[in-house]
């Protein structure tokens, strides 16, 4: 506690000196000796059931144009619809031109047909399944990344993560420290005001770290020479500038070890649509995040590994209102500088009505949790055997692992 203290100490007088400029070794609860490790992971939660087969299209599946209907693309290069081209058989969706950039340098792999041992459809428990790494839902109180980063050095574990949100996720919760940052249209606290706050908590052991941690957070965010003109930031959201936050704070010398993004509104059950409609709008902010994470990490990129999940998948076939409803196997991305990519990884069960599960849904034929494994195993060098037993306990053991990185 009293170094807590000191570096509050510390902290109280570069704020009335520089006014404002908060020094990062004052907040930083790691020694500053240790050595770099530059291996970011970066972990994107599509809230809401993200349809795969809209972002990665088996346009070459015999069942595909039946199956799909109204919401089924062009094959490349042909029609109003046209996908962007990938292996033979898939096509990315056109509102991903980033993503196919990323295709085209095989910084980028997707794994279709996935899911976790979760076969219900409600986001909730879909999601704390996801988040928690367990074999059902409401088993276990941490989550799968913060056991992970727990693995870790002392050294590399002490650094931690961070969830741009309002709260830190199931995800990250456990023993490794994790806090959040969150965008607000509310004014900044005065330095004084600062100050007052950390003298009043001094004391606190929970608090004052608290506090320091948030104080750091915002300054770090707050001196970022932001990827795009503020015009063009607005025209995509917030959620570009939570990912410009989240590679800021990742970059940072001594910076956490992973980074959270939940991005919501993917529970697209009306006018999901093609090229226009609630789908469309949502992947063009999702590809104009990653690219603004990408610029914002820089040179940290060609060590970094991106993974985008989501709780579960959606019906293969469109419903009565333009959309699709909750289904079982999903889609995830992982890019990176560190991914050997411009590949499927797993296998494709096909989408003929005899391979659907119950009758309804892409069968979920890979487990993510396998994939979450290997890019563990792979990106930060935890035993495997220490993944399946302390990360993602219960699952089994006989699983075929992907190879994904470089």
């Amino acid at each position: 506690m009293n170094n807590v203290l000191n570096h509050l100490k510390l902290s109280r007088r570069q704020i009335m000196f520089h006014s404002g400029a908060i020094g990062l070794a004052s907040f930083c609860h790691v020694s500053l000796a240790a050595a770099p490790d530059d291996r970011k992971f970066v972990l994107v939660i599509l809230r809401g059931a993200m349809d795969g087969l809209a972002v990665v299209a088996p346009y070459g599946d015999p069942a595909y144009r039946a199956a799909r209907g109204r919401l089924a693309f062009d094959p490349p290069g042909s029609g109003d619809a046209a996908l962007l081209p990938m292996l033979d058989g898939f096509g990315l969706n056109p509102r991903l031109p980033f993503l196919h950039e990323l295709w085209r340098k095989r910084e980028l792999a997707f794994m279709h047909a996935c899911a976790t041992p979760y076969r219900d459809r409600s986001h909730f428990d879909g999601q704390d399944v996801l988040e928690s790494g367990a074999n059902r839902v409401f088993a276990a109180n941490d989550g799968w990344l913060n056991r992970a980063l727990s693995a870790r050095p002392h050294q590399v574990a002490e650094r931690g993560g961070i969830a741009i949100a309002a709260t830190v996720p199931l995800v990250l919760r456990g023993a490794a420290p994790s806090s959040s940052w969150a965008p607000s249209s509310a004014p900044s606290a005065a330095q004084d005001t600062l100050a007052r706050l950390m003298d009043l908590y001094a004391g606190d052991d929970l608090l004052a770290p608290a506090l320091a941690r948030a104080i750091h957070n915002q300054q770090t965010v707050a001196e970022s020479p932001m990827a795009m003109a503020a015009g063009e930031r607005a025209n995509n959201g917030v959620q570009v500038r939570m990912a410009e936050a989240a590679a800021r704070l990742l970059v940072a010398p001594q910076g956490p070890a992973a980074a959270v993004l939940s991005f919501d509104g993917w529970d697209t059950h009306a006018n999901q649509g093609t090229m226009q409609g609630a789908m469309a709008l949502r992947l063009s902010a999702l590809d104009n995040s990653l690219r603004a994470l990408q610029a914002g990490l820089g040179a940290h990129w060609a060590k970094a590994v991106v993974v985008v999940a989501t709780e579960f998948g959606r019906t293969v076939a469109e419903n009565g209102t333009g959309g699709t409803d909750h289904g079982t196997g999903s889609l995830a991305l992982v890019m990176g500088g560190a991914v050997r990519g411009a590949r499927m990884l797993g296998d494709w069960p096909t989408l003929a009505r005899s391979a659907l599960y119950e009758g309804r849904d892409l069968a979920p034929v890979n487990d993510l949790r396998g994939l979450l494994l290997a890019v563990l195993s792979e990106h930060w060098g935890i035993e495997t055997e220490r993944l399946r037993r302390e990360v993602f306990p219960g699952m089994e053991k006989k699983l075929s692992l992907p190879t994904v990185l470089v």
